[in-house]
């Protein structure tokens, strides 16, 4: 979280989602021979810790690193009993988050409450990064 705080916001898009790559494909290469338990386990508080560390943060991409932390954990869960559905979360998760990101470069915001005043500036941008931001934190 303190590395996607300090990067820009171009670096921290790859790090929230280029760098997810290796740690699925790993998980999707040896899946089957993995203990389902063991592995949920991990999953489990991965996805614990992530959503518990983000719940007190103002930086925009703080929340989003433990956001990444939380949906890793979840593609950990998922991953035991479908791995092709792990995939398309995978894609899905980094469509969202690259919008996020690309949304709040154009914005030029990093704090919530300069995202609240920056909503007469560019409403329909503003409107799009709260449908994502719903959506990453698992509202359809």
């Amino acid at each position: 979280p303190e590395v996607l705080q300090g990067s820009p916001l171009t670096t921290g898009l790859l790090l929230s989602t280029i760098m997810k790559l290796p740690p699925i494909t790993l998980l999707y290469m040896t899946s089957p021979s993995l203990n389902p338990a063991f592995l949920t386990t991990m999953a489990i508080l991965s996805t614990a810790l992530g959503g518990w560390m983000g719940l007190n943060q103002t930086q925009i991409r703080k929340i989003l690193a433990f956001s990444s932390i939380s949906h890793l954990g979840w593609m950990a869960i998922i991953i035991s009993y479908n791995p092709k559905l792990t995939l398309l979360n995978f894609y899905l998760y980094a469509l969202m988050t690259a919008t996020v990101f690309l949304t709040m470069n154009s914005i030029k915001t990093l704090k919530l409450s300069t995202l609240m005043t920056a909503w007469t500036k560019t409403p329909s941008l503003n409107a799009m990064l709260l449908l994502t931001l719903l959506s990453l934190a698992g509202l359809p």
